[in-house]
């Protein structure tokens, strides 16, 4: 790769990253056309379901400049007729000469565009260096789900140094500071769902949006799992109403990943209480740990986690530590199941 295709790729991660995209079914895609001079000649990213795919954007930004172009894009070129046409097409109909790509695609549908380009006599690099780790990290949500039939899940916990979620009396708001609390919100800007429990939305009575950062407009499903019926008057009830959330009633965490996979959702945020994260440890489906620490001792009231049915050390639950940083005054650890490929790892940032 040359210096400019790397400058490219980071560019492209940029345009993948932008506000506004709701993160699944499709992954979120930048693409930039490079001029043989190595300069910036079109840009575009994927926004959404139905419209169209990085490279096909990144084509009309770029109009005539894109023969005889280089095209760098995050993840492999489709090469499949969906709501859209094949991306393969439309870059070889464009005159691209080369196409650099991050990431393979795994999915059946999308997969198969590299060989498809090449055969056609179009220069193909699949990325190395430090963008293109980036960029599978920035995918890792999707790639996971779509090699695993489920969403990827990230399971969210704020506690006390102690381990507490709230206090003796069952005050909970706020134990960690501003920032962490800022950062859940940029949690979930960047999945499809945010899931809780029935309990914790009749006692803590969430809205479960994004406030406090640029989504561009985007919110993720409310989900609520149990079967308890929410008393009218609580916020997810009102969205219950007006099907801005759903309910699922089922405890079974596979049922509710089954349910959410059929709705299209890659990526699952938990927020649930104590009970509902043990359940889903229990059942093995949570992929990832973050984990806010503030710096204040309770002595008492609900600890982050219920019962794992660990009998003896040796039946402890291992998670591999993948970072460490400071939210404020708060700790932010990040976690991963110690089994866990470093390939599926997520984004640090």
């Amino acid at each position: 790769m040359t210096v400019a295709e790397q400058s490219g790729l980071a560019a492209a991660l940029e345009l993948a990253r932008t506000p506004g995209v709701p993160p699944g079914p499709n992954p979120r895609v930048g693409c930039v056309i490079l001029a043989p001079d190595g300069q910036i000649v079109g840009r575009g990213w994927h926004r959404g379901a139905g419209t169209p795919h990085a490279e096909v954007a990144a084509l009309a930004d770029a109009g005539d400049h894109a023969r005889d172009a280089t095209a760098v894009v995050t993840l492999e070129p489709c090469d499949h007729h969906g709501r859209t046409g094949p991306c393969t097409q439309a870059l070889l109909d464009a005159g691209i000469t080369r196409v650099v790509y991050a990431v393979a695609d795994p999915s059946d549908l999308g997969g198969g565009g590299a060989l498809r380009l090449a055969q056609a006599g179009v220069d193909v690099v699949l990325a190395d260096g430090e963008h293109a780790m980036r960029a599978r990290e920035f995918l890792a949500p999707w790639l996971f789900a779509v090699t695993h039939d489920r969403p990827f899940v990230t399971l969210k916990m704020a506690a006390s140094l102690d381990g507490r979620v709230a206090a003796r009396d069952g005050t909970s708001r706020w134990i960690t500071g501003e920032e962490s609390r800022r950062d859940v919100h940029a949690l979930r800007a960047d999945v499809d769902a945010v899931v809780i429990g029935t309990g914790t939305a009749i006692t803590d009575d969430p809205h479960l949006t994004i406030r406090d950062v640029d989504s561009g407009g985007y919110q993720p499903l409310p989900v609520v799992v149990g079967n308890r019926d929410l008393p009218s008057g609580l916020h997810l009830a009102s969205a219950l109403d007006r099907d801005e959330a759903i309910c699922i009633r089922s405890h079974d965490p596979h049922v509710v990943l089954a349910h959410l996979r059929d709705r299209g959702v890659r990526h699952v945020l938990l927020e649930g209480g104590p009970t509902l994260a043990a359940a889903w440890l229990r059942a093995e489906v949570v992929d990832q740990l973050i984990w806010f620490v503030a710096p204040i001792l309770l002595g008492a009231g609900p600890l982050a986690i219920g019962d794992l049915d660990v009998r003896t050390l040796t039946d402890a639950r291992r998670w591999r530590v993948v970072d460490v940083c400071r939210r404020g005054d708060d700790a932010r650890i990040r976690a991963v199941p110690a089994e866990r490929d470093p390939a599926e790892l997520l984004d640090a940032e």
